[in-house]
């Protein structure tokens, strides 16, 4: 028999969000065998360099919020 599913709460900000994941697993609050594939047909790779045009404080900003840069 499969355990209860617990509601998600409602969060106030991202930061909230983010501490409430860190001490929280993904498995109580999701039933990961009903998930399903997604397929993006319109997503395209690209040759740019973002890293090199971008500004050094957004490069601040995605580190603090680990995302590679």
């Amino acid at each position: 028999m499969s355990k209860p599913i617990k509601a998600i709460p409602k969060f106030a900000n991202e930061a909230e969000e983010r501490a409430f994941w860190e001490k929280h697993d993904s498995t109580d609050y999701l039933d990961w065998t009903k998930a399903r594939r997604v397929v993006l047909p319109n997503l395209r790779f690209t040759t740019k360099k973002y890293l090199a045009t971008a500004a050094p404080d957004s490069i601040k900003a995605a580190n603090s919020r680990d995302v590679p840069c």
